[in-house]
């Protein structure tokens, strides 16, 4: 009886979660999709980061591969709850238990640590092995679309899950930062695939964005492989000597060429 009340708990949440991921990465791709690549697909050619579209059947790929990654994402999630029943996480429910300044500074730990888990994890999936059984799939995009921003390998969407996971173990978080965090991470992950270079032509050159990536950061990441590997913030890329050289000419083309 406890046992069938305890699964049936787990698949609800399961479930729950499912479709808050997928409606999730609905709105956020479906919605940078419909603005630049149809409403404003001509005002807004001349920010076109690669100047062809990709044909249809490599955006039906996109979304299918993204369906199959949030059903392991929401596997993800259910275990994840099952760890936090029985008290293996340090996930917290009342925001007074350590306060709005320590919720602000957990959410900057995440977004670094995620940041730098992406970078390596990244860089592992780009020996030539693990490429051409994992990351490939991701890298069918060349000219990735925003429904490209969950197109993965079943085993990369388990890596890329598993920075959750890690986090809630090491870190007390309360779920309003788990849910920020996961907005956040999935608004950059769109505009990484958007195709289209929305930042002024002088970004570059302002501190932030020095230290952030743009949308031609990773675009270029997609159509020439060995190059750009990083995800929110460019001093990986920059530490490592993987920043391609001609990323500034390319992104001040994007966004400067009228």
């Amino acid at each position: 009886m406890f046992f069938s009340a305890a699964a049936a708990g787990v698949g609800s949440h399961y479930l729950s979660n499912l479709v808050l991921l997928t409606v999730r990465y609905l709105v956020f791709a479906g919605v940078a999709y419909v603005f630049f690549w149809v409403w404003r697909r001509e005002k807004w050619h001349h920010r076109r980061i690669q100047p062809k579209f990709p044909e249809r059947k490599h955006i039906d790929t996109e979304i299918k591969y993204s369906m199959l990654t949030c059903l392991i994402f929401a596997m993800v999630g259910a275990g994840i709850f099952v760890a936090k029943q029985h008290g293996y996480t340090l996930i917290y429910n009342k925001i007074s238990d350590y306060g709005w300044l320590y919720m602000g500074f957990s959410l900057l730990v995440a977004i670094v640590a995620h940041d730098t888990y992406f970078y390596w994890t990244h860089r592992f999936m780009h020996i030539p092995a693990v490429f051409r059984h994992v990351h490939r799939v991701h890298h069918l995009s060349h000219n990735p679309s925003p429904w490209a921003s969950f197109s993965f390998h079943p085993l990369e969407a388990v890596i890329e899950a598993c920075i959750v996971p890690l986090l809630v173990f090491v870190l007390p978080l309360h779920p309003l930062t788990l849910g920020v965090f996961m907005m956040y991470q999935m608004g950059m992950n769109v505009l990484g695939h958007l195709g289209y270079e929305p930042y002024p032509q002088h970004f570059l050159r302002s501190r932030w964005g020095r230290l952030h990536n743009t949308s031609t950061h990773h675009n270029m990441h997609h159509q020439l492989v060995k190059c750009n590997y990083g995800l929110y913030f460019n001093w990986w890329d920059r530490l490592m000597g993987t920043n391609h050289a001609k990323y500034p000419e390319r992104f001040e083309k994007a966004a400067g060429q009228k």
